[in-house]
């Protein structure tokens, strides 16, 4: 039987994407958002709780990507940018200060590069990794 590995990184990228799709799909909601309150009057809700959903799994993904990482500033910058993604949503939602909605997607953008970056140089499955270790030879 063969194993199949997932990858967090594949995980991260495809919420990145999704959550992008979902940021663009989100203005097309409101030209409708008459008729759907009309029809189905938690709908609106259900699609911005999508948000919270997005930076859950996206943090997970973050998180264990993280782990098996081998290189510190990736795990740095995926914090990083996870952080300012969240911020630029959360910002969003509750109204604090006007930021474009570009900088979601370049948030959103650079983590899925980060994660395409760390699958491709940043995984360890022998001593031919991004990172050199600390350890010296004897």
């Amino acid at each position: 039987m063969k194993t199949i590995r997932i990858y967090t990184d594949h995980l991260g990228v495809l919420y990145g994407v999704l959550c992008m799709a979902h940021c663009a799909f989100t203005p097309f909601l409101f030209l409708s958002q008459v008729q759907l309150i009309s029809t189905y009057s938690e709908f609106p809700f259900l699609w911005n709780s999508l948000n919270i959903l997005f930076l859950t799994l996206s943090f997970s993904a973050v998180y264990f990507s993280s782990i098996y990482s081998s290189n510190k500033y990736v795990k740095i910058m995926m914090f990083l940018f996870w952080g300012l993604l969240t911020f630029t949503i959360l910002n969003e939602l509750f109204e604090l200060y006007h930021i474009q909605e570009f900088y979601a997607y370049l948030f959103a953008t650079t983590l899925c590069v980060l994660h395409i970056y760390n699958l491709k140089y940043c995984r360890c499955v022998d001593d031919n990794c991004c990172v050199h270790s600390t350890k010296k030879n004897s």
